[in-house]
């Protein structure tokens, strides 16, 4: 089918946009799932693992900065450097979010992965506070800027009866980055293996050595045509969607043609600020709300434990610093398996009963074994045990977050929509997360960490009550029924 031809209109007459009617979007959609989408998954996907990586590793590693006869960071400082990351993800994901959007998802997935590669190595090699902040910063900004480019990417490639699931497996692969970064740091801060000052140098290396290795896995991936629709490049498009078609058909998939819808769309250059604006905040501003809402409560429940679990194993429960991996290990199991074990029933189900009861269950959970931990009613164990159960129904919450920004907002401006919510949520609730609970294990005072622990709880049940209120009923809907493109134009027109 060739139906992305620019019409000789009337408005091409007297210099207005051209029309280009296309059902690139809809053949996308019939597709089943085949290899193709596996190779996709995996190979940007893996942005979630190494994000997984570096949190783990910067919790794991905390100790070792502690007692390392270069550093000697105090509580204060690792979560002043946790911050940072944050920091970093947030600006990232911004700036690198637009240009996703201006410049294509292909070129800029390219680029955040190249910046978190040297950041990540180089914070390795830190020498100070100041430096290791910098790098930590810098490490950020890629993973924020991947987000962006890859989720987009991701959204606009997956049929839409599976996007739901697959959306929170990928974003469940965290928690495998997570293992790995618990398991590295098990091994690598041992002082019998690697001398102390060396082993958290070590660690850091293993997110360099991973990003090498993805970056041949991307070569073969191609622009998203959705994106190339928008951008004069309707021809670019319908060859890379037919490629595709042709792969199926080449394992004996038949596509039918039946339901095939046609889109008309009127070509543009770009999109403004203020178009921007007036989608996020004017057409769509209940939508925003619970975007910003889905992201601040699950960043601050989320960073502000995460980021500091082992000060809390260390500081309460006596945990040596080098065997905080071993309680890690289970904490991401429990997290890998929420979304996989619930991610159907976000397709099945629909979008705002699963997320309001995630949310609100996960935060009526750490209200009970914050409540527990304060009276001291929980070893070491039982708070590793209550921990994953409760992030079991918070990961998946977390990750239908994502899930709701990226697939809520119209196709010109969905990278920069995923990175402005992500930066405001992150910012809002990420960045004070982990220096608030650094400060309150420093009091060493139980009951003011489970103040904080309220707090987190509070921010979930209160996104849960918004998301069940004015979510988005987006469950096996095309990207474009959810939320009409932009430049997208009426029959009549």
């Amino acid at each position: 089918m060739n139906r992305e031809t620019n019409l000789q209109t009337k408005a091409q007459a007297n210099a207005l946009p051209a029309i280009i009617e296309t059902d690139l979007p809809s053949r996308l959609d019939r597709l089943p799932w085949g290899r193709f989408h596996t190779l996709i998954v995996v190979a940007l996907g893996v942005t979630w693992l190494l994000d997984g990586l570096e949190v783990t590793l910067a919790g794991a590693v905390a100790s070792a900065l502690k007692t390392s006869p270069v550093l000697r960071f105090s509580n204060a400082d690792v979560g002043l450097a946790s911050s940072a990351y944050i920091a970093g993800a947030v600006l990232g994901a911004l700036f690198f979010g637009w240009l996703t959007d201006r410049l294509g998802r292909r070129k800029l997935f390219f680029v955040t992965l190249s910046l978190y590669l040297a950041a990540t190595a180089a914070t390795a090699t830190s020498w100070s506070l100041a430096s290791f902040i910098v790098f930590r910063f810098l490490t950020g900004a890629g993973i924020g800027g991947e987000y962006a480019a890859i989720n987009s990417t991701i959204q606009e490639f997956t049929p839409a009866r599976v996007r739901g699931w697959t959306d929170l497996a990928i974003n469940g692969t965290f928690w495998v980055g997570a293992a790995l970064g618990a398991g590295g740091s098990i091994v690598l801060l041992d002082p019998g293996i690697l001398p102390g000052d060396w082993g958290w140098r070590a660690c850091f290396f293993i997110g360099a050595a991973l990003a090498l290795v993805i970056v041949p896995m991307r070569m073969w991936i191609p622009e998203s045509p959705r994106w190339l629709l928008t951008h004069h490049q309707p021809g670019t498009a319908r060859v890379v969607v037919e490629g595709i078609e042709a792969r199926f058909r080449h394992v004996g998939h038949a596509l039918r043609d039946d339901g095939v819808r046609v889109l008309r769309l009127r070509e543009r250059a770009s999109t403004s600020l203020q178009e921007v604006l007036h989608a996020l905040f004017v057409l769509h501003r209940r939508r925003s709300l619970v975007g910003l809402s889905l992201m601040t409560a699950q960043a601050f429940f989320y960073n502000a434990i995460f980021f500091t679990y082992a000060l809390v194993l260390t500081e309460f429960y006596r945990v040596p610093g080098d065997h905080v991996g071993w309680y890690l290990l289970p904490f991401a199991l429990g997290n890998f398996l929420g979304p996989l074990v619930l991610g159907h029933a976000f397709d099945a189900i629909g979008r705002r009963a699963m997320i309001a009861f995630t949310y609100a269950i996960s935060g009526v959970l750490l209200i009970g074994s914050g409540f527990l931990f304060e009276r001291g009613g929980l070893s070491v164990v039982g708070q590793t045990v209550a921990w994953m159960v409760i992030f079991f129904f918070a990961s998946a919450a977390a990750s239908s977050a994502y899930l709701t920004v990226s697939e809520s907002f119209p196709l010109e401006i969905r990278a920069l929509a995923i990175a402005v919510f992500y930066a405001f949520g992150t910012g809002l609730g990420g960045i004070a997360g982990p220096a608030l609970f650094g400060r309150l294990i420093d009091t060493h005072q139980r009951s003011e960490v489970f103040s904080g622990y309220l707090v987190g709880s509070a921010l979930m049940i209160a996104a849960a009550l918004i998301a069940a209120i004015w979510g988005v009923d987006a469950e096996r809907k095309p990207l474009e029924h959810v939320a009409l493109p932009l430049s997208a134009i009426d029959e009549d027109a």
